[in-house]
């Protein structure tokens, strides 16, 4: 009678733990982020009449006439028409475009250049550069400074818009439809040398990539970037930022190469497939700041290569959400100073990977909340009890041999791990240690 009884009372006990962990386990998977925000989109050239008494420029020949004039008007107009050939602006001036404008290039060169301080141009569509990708025939290239690029839609050219020597100026409300089929793209949208300019509400599809190099101060807000190569890619761009971008379906999001004091803020980086891709690139890069991003749906989400730079400097990533990456995390080389804190990593395959001799447990983990962190928080204050730690004899494995990756996600390799897990002999090396894990989601 007795051992009945005794066994009543164990099927009841493992029904218990089995029930608390079910709870525990639905409450850790459970989606634990709000949707981002949706981004205003840029405004297209729209109709509108010419002013009374203004100078409306009858055809192409007409509007290289009064673009070349020294002494022409202030403001030219162009008619709801097409104006054919390639243009030059030498002069401070206003061109505007009056509902559906075009300027319609020769297809051998740049379709409208800007070399001159105090330019605007807006409402216009501008498509049919040439291919020379050795001279960048793009829609319009500016030079100068105080340049407004404003309501422009580009179509069939091989770069869209360019800023080369352009300081302080002013990209806005810009559409840049790439390159249709097989042939080399150009850039979307390239910064050069372009101190402290602005990009603003610009849409870019299917091209190269969103350049800014050797440009300072430089911001990014509210661009969209689909289905193109590097979403933006910030290289020697000290003090540059990017903000409530959406990158998406790219074969990387945003890649930051030798520069400092870098900041991102509120972007969604999506969809970055293939075996290259990934959200964050970081390359021998410093006091960067990414707080309130949104990296999901990469192959990986975060790449670190020997970042920071310098000793003492520090890279901080906080409250982003990480989800349902292949690996959320990836580093290379050495990568001391970064601090990694109060973000929320959910369903990702592989939380952590290391190559190249890089060391995870060189970064700081604090207060972040892990969908798969099995511990508990008994005195109730928010923080787990015990660390969590990521601890994979398939990441040593893949480690010691890339080309294992290949069967990452595979029953095989999940074998390993629950092998590893049941026999912790097997595995001694940890991988990342978050010694105050979170049990409150503080992403954004």
């Amino acid at each position: 009678m007795i051992e009945p009884g005794r066994r009543r009372v164990g099927w009841l006990l493992a029904g218990g733990l089995a029930v608390a962990w079910t709870a525990l386990a639905t409450h850790n998977l459970r989606p634990s982020w709000a949707p981002p925000p949706d981004v205003p989109a840029p405004r297209a050239p729209t109709s509108r009449e010419p002013p009374p008494g203004a100078v409306v420029a009858a055809d192409g020949a007409d509007l290289a006439r009064l673009l070349g004039d020294p002494s022409g008007p202030a403001e030219v107009w162009l008619a709801p028409r097409e104006y054919r050939g390639d243009f030059v602006i030498r002069r401070p001036l206003a061109l505007r475009g009056a509902g559906r404008s075009e300027l319609v290039g020769s297809g051998g060169g740049t379709v409208l250049t800007i070399e001159a301080d105090d330019v605007t141009v807006e409402e216009l569509v501008l498509r049919d550069s040439g291919r020379r990708h050795t001279l960048e025939d793009s829609a319009v290239k500016a030079t100068g400074r105080g340049v407004t690029l404003r309501a422009l839609r580009t179509e069939n050219t091989l770069f869209g818009v360019q800023l080369a020597g352009c300081r302080s100026c002013l990209v806005e409300d810009v559409l840049v439809d790439g390159t249709a089929g097989d042939e080399l793209r150009g850039d979307g949208v390239k910064i050069w040398e372009s101190d402290d300019s602005v990009v603003r509400r610009v849409r870019v599809e299917r091209a190269r990539d969103v350049v800014v190099w050797y440009s300072r101060r430089v911001r990014l807000e509210h661009l969209v970037v689909r289905h193109s190569r590097y979403g933006a890619h910030f290289m020697h761009a000290e003090d540059s930022s990017t903000h409530h971008g959406r990158y998406l379906d790219n074969d990387v999001g945003i890649f930051v190469m030798y520069s400092s004091r870098v900041v991102a803020e509120g972007n969604v980086l999506a969809g970055a497939r293939g075996s290259a891709g990934m959200g964050f690139g970081f390359k021998e890069s410093e006091t960067v700041d990414l707080h309130g991003n949104w990296v999901v749906a990469n192959t990986t989400g975060i790449y670190l290569d020997n970042t920071p730079r310098s000793p003492g400097a520090t890279v901080r990533f906080e409250r982003n959400l990480f989800a349902l990456n292949d690996v959320a995390l990836r580093t290379h080389g050495a990568n001391r100073g970064i601090d990694f804190a109060d973000n929320v990593l959910q369903g990702n395959n592989v939380a952590g990977e290391v190559d190249g001799g890089g060391d995870m447990l060189a970064l700081r983990f604090a207060g972040n909340r892990w969908s798969d962190y099995a511990g508990y928080d008994l005195d109730r204050d928010g923080r787990g009890d015990v660390p969590y730690e990521v601890k994979r004899l398939s990441g040593e494995l893949t480690d010691a041999r890339p080309v294992l990756r290949y069967f990452r996600g595979t029953v095989a390799m999940g074998l390993i791990d629950a092998i590893a897990e049941a026999v912790p002999t097997f595995s001694q090396r940890k991988l990342l240690v978050d010694l105050t894990p979170s049990f409150v989601a503080s992403g954004p």
